[in-house]
């Protein structure tokens, strides 16, 4: 039986917290093996993490799996991503049922391949009632097309027609892609790899946002990296410009 990771008393953990698991490609390079399989192992680490985040009582997870960017890589290597996807989706809506998770996909839905749209609406349709835990599927997103595409939602709606009205943040907020949820806002970002970017992760949504970079690629990532960077955050004072 595998022990599990617990935190000090009076930790403060984080309501959101957001992913960019980077490094899978270069962490199979270094050690010689095909960068399919630094994805493969990265995915399996992913599902290790989301528990993790369950059992340190973290209430929202954002993982980003996709970016829009990525469409650029091999075709073989995004066809390879999508059929991890698949996989990912089958295995984790098993957990997200037992454990009261509600799936939410971010990002674009007109490019993803139609049976894999389809086992995306399907998790966020059996899980929509779902309340302790939400997990944030980041699949062909980016922040820049998210900002993008609120605008567009929000241009098409009729009182943005009536020129005295003005727009609110409350109101842009609606059209963002984690509308309605409780935290939508990351409380702690973390980055592996050593790459010290977000690169537009979330980016209305982490004005505030605590970041914490990982030297260590993901596919080395343990539930111990985790609550590193958790402790590291307790520590912090959040002001919020006060």
């Amino acid at each position: 039986m595998i022990k599990k990771i617990s935190l000090p008393a009076g930790t403060r953990v984080p309501n959101h917290l957001a992913i960019i698991p980077d490094g899978n490609r270069r962490w199979a390079r270094e050690k010689g093996l095909p960068t399919f399989e630094g994805h493969r192992r990265g995915f399996k680490v992913g599902i290790k993490i989301a528990r993790t985040c369950r059992d340190f009582g973290i209430h929202t997870l954002s993982f980003w799996a996709f970016s829009t960017e990525n469409w650029k890589r091999a075709k073989k290597e995004v066809s390879y991503l999508m059929k991890l996807y698949h996989q990912f989706l089958d295995q984790y809506l098993k957990e997200a049922q037992k454990d009261d998770v509600r799936i939410i996909h971010l990002g674009r839905k007109d490019r993803i391949e139609k049976s894999l749209l389809k086992k995306i609406k399907k998790a966020e349709n059996e899980t929509k009632n779902n309340k302790k835990h939400i997990f944030n599927l980041a699949l062909d997103y980016g922040g820049r097309d998210e900002v993008l595409r609120a605008v567009n939602k929000l241009r098409s709606k009729s009182e943005i027609r009536n020129p005295k009205s003005e727009t609110t943040e409350e109101d842009f907020k609606k059209y963002l892609d984690t509308a309605g949820q409780p935290y939508p806002c990351p409380d702690l970002m973390i980055r592996s790899s050593g790459e010290m970017r977000t690169s537009g992760f979330l980016l209305w949504q982490s004005a505030y946002t605590e970041f914490y970079f990982e030297k260590d690629y993901f596919p080395d990532f343990t539930p111990e990296h985790i609550k590193k960077a958790v402790l590291s955050y307790s520590e912090r004072q959040r002001r919020f410009g006060r």
